[in-house]
């Protein structure tokens, strides 16, 4: 008996599979992938481009970039908001366009989070050889700049023949929807293979839902982690990303309001619990609050949940500083859970904090170690209401006094991005996260450029939801370009755009390793040839405004609370810009991270670091 086939391009037949495919967890269901961004080329245009237009809107949304890097990037934004459960697809062509989507797909996989990549690619055929943009390698023939995914990628395959698809698509909506193995994905699609016509059988087609499970404790690991829990005297929490993929946050309160453990959080984990929540310490690692890093330091027992212990996360390994410090690591991974030498708790994190919850029933610990915790909660506390200050509102505002006035307009459900420069760490310090997705922190990569096409993703995974993208002007300077698309889509992306005139953060850190602010400053050339001269004539909020974004221009404190009030009320993009004190303001780092320095240099700054460094570095420890 002959099955029912439908003939379509391979194109067209993707896009039909892709618009079929579901996400499913504790029973509510997700379109896995929910639109495509594209910019076409002579690799895309004949087979993807004419395949959307044909599929229509209601069949695959289809939304139009101006960077191929800045698409992955809004993908991503759009896919983190939604706790993975959804995602987008991107196409470009062969050549340039392909190769801008490196370092979106890094960000991606380094982060764990799901997008899928559709980059056009040479002939199958060789038909035309060589195509224009193609890379020519004198002994592997088959090789295209697409190989440069690879290593980026967390699945890779490139689709010589039509039927080859068929597997292929099943093993990336696989990998996709995995919240083990997901990230960025990437099907190569030669452009003659996009156009070619195919018999598919109809069942391609067909409503599929991939499950997204929450894996359990195993007995035997439940049991050890109750054992150091209940063994401990110092324990605590590190709360990483893991938590919001898993929406674990309401097992996560139970757990410590039932056991009275702190939780100190990583970038990506930060709003696991609210701020004001007794048990939260805040930040942990470099860019970590005092309460946590101290608490991290005499810790007989850290909790790792969801997170992969990054280096700013443990200090470059010298945060932990306890002689008998052990861990317990509870991760959806057994990569991540297998860290530092961990007892290890390979489950999802709500399913794994229910059940230890569960198994640690009327263990408390002690009242005097609650009574410390919050008392450096409070402490810290005055810290950031003494640098969120402004006495006088005519003055030009410090950084973390934008912060204080953004954190007095804000609401709940406000979600403020962020990713690079001297930002993260303020945040990270001293942000007031009220709810779960309100602190969207790329740390995984600290891309530069992310913010903005993020806050675009954001906005259309959460339509109504105020959205902030906090940049400075070096990463404006490096992607405002999706402005443009925010514009044309009508989201009403609120941008603040602080101007302090160079890489402040990799300014400071350039001092601190001896390098002393070279080539960090945005300067004109001095007579002995340094940038060290007049800062550039550059106006941003003209460059903004050419966008098509209205520019609201706040020069003293009591302006910038009017305008970042103006900004929530728009119902169109909207930029803050504001010029700050340079001052420093913000608290300085509580641990370490390691950028090792010149171990010779005849310049006195260079010497001094070094000692510096050598006596930082000799706190590092290896947890066996």
């Amino acid at each position: 008996m002959s099955r029912s086939t439908l003939r379509l391009t391979v194109a067209q037949a993707l896009v039909r599979f892709l618009a079929a495919q579901y996400t499913e967890r504790d029973g509510e269901r997700h379109r896995l992938i929910a639109g495509t961004w594209g910019i076409f080329g002579h690799g895309n245009v004949a087979g993807l481009g004419q395949a959307l237009l044909e599929a229509g809107e209601d069949t695959m949304p289809f939304h139009q970039g101006r960077n191929e890097q800045a698409m992955v990037h809004a993908a991503v934004g759009y896919a983190r908001q939604l706790d993975r459960l959804s995602a987008q697809a991107v196409t470009t062509s062969i050549g340039p366009g392909a190769t801008n989507l490196v370092t979106g797909a890094a960000l991606a996989t380094i982060n764990r989070l799901p997008v899928l990549l559709l980059p056009g690619d040479y002939f199958a055929t060789r038909a035309a050889d060589p195509l224009l943009q193609q890379l020519e390698h004198p002994i592997e023939a088959d090789l295209s700049v697409n190989d440069t995914l690879r290593p980026v990628s967390r699945y890779f395959d490139r689709i010589h023949r039509p039927e080859a698809l068929i597997p292929s698509a099943l093993n990336a909506m696989r990998v996709l929807a995995d919240p083990v193995d997901t990230g960025a994905v990437t099907l190569a699609l030669p452009q003659d293979v996009q156009a070619e016509a195919y018999d598919w059988p109809e069942e391609f087609f067909a409503d599929r839902v991939w499950h997204v499970r929450r894996p359990v404790p195993e007995p035997a690991e439940l049991a050890a982690a109750v054992e150091a829990v209940r063994g401990s005297r110092r324990p605590l929490v590190v709360a990483g990303g893991g938590v919001h993929h898993s929406e674990a946050e309401q097992a996560l309160k139970a757990f410590v309001e039932a056991t009275g453990i702190p939780v100190a959080s990583t970038q990506a984990g930060k709003g696991s619990l609210r701020h004001d929540h007794p048990a939260d310490v805040g930040g942990i690692g470099h860019t970590g609050t005092a309460v946590a890093d101290d608490l991290a330091r005499t810790a007989d027992l850290v909790i790792g949940v969801g997170t992969r212990y990054s280096d700013f996360t443990t200090a470059s390994a010298t945060l932990f500083q306890e002689p008998d410090v052990r861990f317990v690591n509870l991760n959806v991974a057994a990569f991540d859970a297998h860290k530092l030498s961990a007892r290890t708790l390979v489950a999802d994190a709500r399913a794994g904090l229910e059940a230890l919850t569960e198994a640690l029933a009327g263990h408390r610990v002690d009242a005097a170690y609650e009574a410390e915790y919050r008392a450096g909660k409070e402490r810290w506390e005055q810290v950031v209401d003494s640098v969120y200050r402004a006495d006088d509102e005519h003055a030009v505002p410090t950084q973390t006094q934008v912060l204080g006035a953004l954190d007095a307009v804000v609401g709940d459900d406000d979600v403020v991005i962020n990713a690079a420069g001297s930002l993260p760490g303020d945040l990270h310090k001293l942000w007031r996260a009220r709810s779960p997705r309100q602190y969207h922190l790329e740390y995984g990569y600290s891309c530069m450029g992310y913010e903005i096409p993020a806050g675009i993703g954001v906005q259309q995974a959460a339509p109504g939801t105020p959205v902030w993208s906090l940049v400075g002007d070096g990463t404006y300077l490096m992607m405002p370009t999706e402005i443009v698309t925010a514009v044309q889509e009508g989201l009403p992306v609120n941008l603040v755009l602080i101007q302090n005139h160079g890489y402040a953060s990799i300014g400071g850190l350039s001092e601190a390793v001896g390098a002393e602010r070279f080539g960090t400053a945005y300067r004109y050339r001095a007579p002995d040839g340094t940038f060290t001269g007049d800062p550039l004539p550059v106006d941003l909020a003209a460059n903004a405004a050419s966008l098509g974004m209205d520019v609201l221009r706040a020069k003293t404190v009591g302006e910038l609370r009017e305008a970042l009030a103006t900004a929530r009320a728009s119902d169109r993009p909207t930029c803050v810009y504001v010029e700050t004190d340079p001052t420093p303001t913000s608290p300085g780092a509580e641990a370490w991270w390691d950028v090792p320095v010149a171990e010779v240099a005849s310049r006195e700054a260079a010497t001094s670091a070094r000692t510096t460094y050598e006596r930082q570095v000799a706190d590092r420890r290896r947890h066996l």
